[in-house]
This record gives C-alpha cells, sequence and structure tokens, in this order.
C-alpha cells in the first residue's frame, strides 16, 4: 500500500506498508540487529540512542528521535549533507498472533521532492526487513 498527502504547506507525506507473517516481537527483535539496521537505514549505519547521529555508506543520515518499543520508530532523514531534515516513522501494528503490519511515513517533504523515488526506496526497506531481518 502507497499513498502521498500534500498538507496545505506543500509538504509531501509518504506512506508503504507490508503485511510480514511475523508477530510483533520478532518484527520489532529483527530492526534492531544489524541486518536489520541495513534493511532499514543501508549500510553501515544504526539507529542509536534518542539524539545520536546515525550515517548510511550512501551518504543520508539522520537522528535518532524516539522509539517506544514494540510500537514506533522516529528518525530524521537527509538524503545528503545538503538536502533538507525530514522525518521518517516506522510503526508496528499486530493484526495477530502470526502477522504484523510495518508502515513507514516519511513526512515534511518539500513539493520539488522527488516522491516516485523515495516510495520506491521505502518499498525496497520493507522488502528487505522481510527477507535480510526476519
Amino acid at each position: 500500500m502507497t499513498e502521498q498527502v500534500t498538507d496545505s504547506q506543500a509538504s509531501v507525506t509518504t506512506v508503504v506498508s507490508r503485511v510480514v507473517s511475523y508477530p510483533v516481537k520478532t518484527v520489532w527483535g529483527g530492526l534492531w540487529t544489524r541486518d536489520g539496521q541495513t534493511a532499514l537505514l543501508g549500510q553501515g549505519a544504526a539507529l542509536g540512542d534518542k539524539g545520536d547521529t546515525w550515517r548510511a555508506e550512501d551518504g543520508t543520515w539522520g537522528v535518532t528521535r524516539s522509539f517506544h518499543p514494540l510500537e514506533q520508530i522516529r528518525f530524521s532523514w537527509h538524503e545528503d549533507d545538503d538536502s533538507p531534515k525530514t522525518w521518517v516513522e516506522v510503526t508496528l501494528t499486530e493484526l495477530s498472533s502470526t502477522e504484523t503490519k510495518i508502515q513507514i511515513s516519511h513526512d515534511h517533504s518539500n513539493a520539488d521532492f522527488d516522491v516516485a523515488k523515495i516510495t520506491s526506496h521505502w518499498k525496497d526497506v520493507l522488502a528487505r526487513i522481510d527477507s535480510d531481518a526476519l
């Protein structure tokens, strides 16, 4: 599922989601492994405590903003050193004892942001989380 919303301040939010056949505890644990962090952020990156900076080998970087175990991770995301700050939120929703919905919302992107590119990026991230981290 993909959704794009534009608010009155010309900010674009892209939302992608995927249902995986794992309980929410397994998904949460998988996100915090090395493979999970690589799948989510890129090679060489890892989320730390609130306020910690992360940086991937592809030049993307950001700051860990918050995490709520078994529910949500939020971090800032910059495409490169010259890009404006945007926000990414990963939300887990337990659908059953064996299924979890992973939703990634990327917001505060300006109107000229390449929505197709970022949508493809986050869909690929969800596929990698499912195949590499779980």
